[in-house]
């Protein structure tokens, strides 16, 4: 995939089985996704699938990202801003690219 945002969103919409557009169109908080999710019974499980990204960006892109721990009531597009700040911290280059292709 080109994009880094999308990536993520779609990695994160399998990790929990849920749409991309019910997860991102409604900006549910973390605990609306554990709700709604069938995947997730527990905040670890949570944490698991935001590993499952970390892991991949790591393996697709060769950047390697940390992330805070976000209370339960974070909309999910903070969340994804989070990630996006911190590839941006981790990889100038490879945010940048992010940047133009997000705005094409």
């Amino acid at each position: 995939m080109d994009n880094i945002g999308t990536y993520i969103r779609s990695l994160f919409a399998i990790s929990v089985a849920l749409t991309e557009e019910e997860i991102f169109g409604n900006n549910l908080t973390l605990s609306e996704v554990m709700h709604r999710s069938e995947k997730l019974h527990n905040s670890v499980d949570l944490m698991e699938a935001f590993a499952r990204i970390a892991n991949g960006v790591k393996r697709d892109y060769g950047v390697k990202i940390r992330l805070p721990a976000f209370p339960l009531e974070t909309p999910i597009l903070d969340v994804l801003a989070s990630f996006l700040a911190e590839i941006a911290k981790a990889a100038p280059a490879t945010a940048q690219q992010e940047t133009a292709t997000s705005n094409q």
